[in-house]
């Protein structure tokens, strides 16, 4: 399990490199979305995280990439 805590500005980095799905507002469950990945992981904004600006809404997203190379995306943020 990979744990992060982003600015709305490493979000947009990260989901440069690995696209994320918009899958609602309640925590998706395995069967819902797109076709299953082998792996993929979950980005949440909260409404008082979001602007009427942003392109974030609140609620949950779905990225299905490697997260080996998430992890790495993770990873280079801090450098």
């Amino acid at each position: 399990m990979l744990r992060a805590v982003l600015s709305v500005r490493e979000c947009d980095r990260v989901v440069s490199q690995h696209p994320a799905t918009y899958v609602g507002e309640q925590f998706p469950k395995l069967v819902n979305g797109p076709e299953p990945a082998d792996d993929f992981a979950i980005l949440s904004f909260r409404p008082d995280e979001t602007t009427s600006s942003s392109k974030w809404r609140s609620g949950y997203y779905r990225l299905d990439s490697d997260l080996t190379k998430l992890n790495e995306a993770l990873m280079a943020l801090s450098r």
